[in-house]
């Protein structure tokens, strides 16, 4: 009887040590990159709803993101979780002009922009340092840096660096 004991002793205790390695492991992953899924078709032909993205954490490029990039960010109005592509940084000048984004008086390529609509004028505003202005691909409704303004880089949880599903 005290042979049986021992041996489920360290069984026991090898089983607790693998599922608080595991609990450690997932925790770990969620720190540093954790899936989403897309909510709307606003990053069309990009992202579509119901994609599954991974968002990317822990890189000075995920929470200080270049011109260019698809971020998950916090909305400053209601702390919703949504994803857009940074189209200008702190201290720069932005503006829609006939459909055309402007950014400090030049006008960045932009081949993921889905169809351009003729007639869209918004700004110009600077963005503040410490923030970024965000616009979805799709710019025709989209809600994004035109709505709510520019987001603060604290805001910024991650940038998008692969679709995870459909592949």
């Amino acid at each position: 009887m005290t042979g049986e004991h021992r041996t489920r002793r360290p069984l026991t205790r090898s089983i607790i040590i693998l599922l608080v390695v595991a609990a450690l492991v997932l925790l770990a992953l969620r720190l540093v990159a954790e899936p989403m899924r897309v909510s709307s078709d606003s990053m069309t032909p990009t992202y579509s709803a119901g994609d599954e993205v991974l968002v990317e954490k822990v890189s000075p490029g995920a929470r200080d993101p270049e011109r260019g990039a698809v971020v998950v960010f916090r909305r400053p109005d209601s702390d919703e979780l949504m994803i857009k592509r940074v189209v200008a940084l702190g201290d720069q000048t932005v503006a829609i002009r006939d459909g055309v984004l402007t950014v400090d008086g030049q006008h960045p390529s932009e081949p993921y922009v889905g169809r351009i609509v003729a007639g869209s004028y918004f700004g110009p505003v600077r963005v503040p340092d410490g923030a970024v202005f965000v616009l979805g691909d799709r710019r025709l409704g989209s809600v994004d840096s035109r709505t709510f303004g520019a987001v603060p880089i604290d805001d910024v949880v991650g940038r998008v660096v692969l679709r995870i599903w459909p592949p």
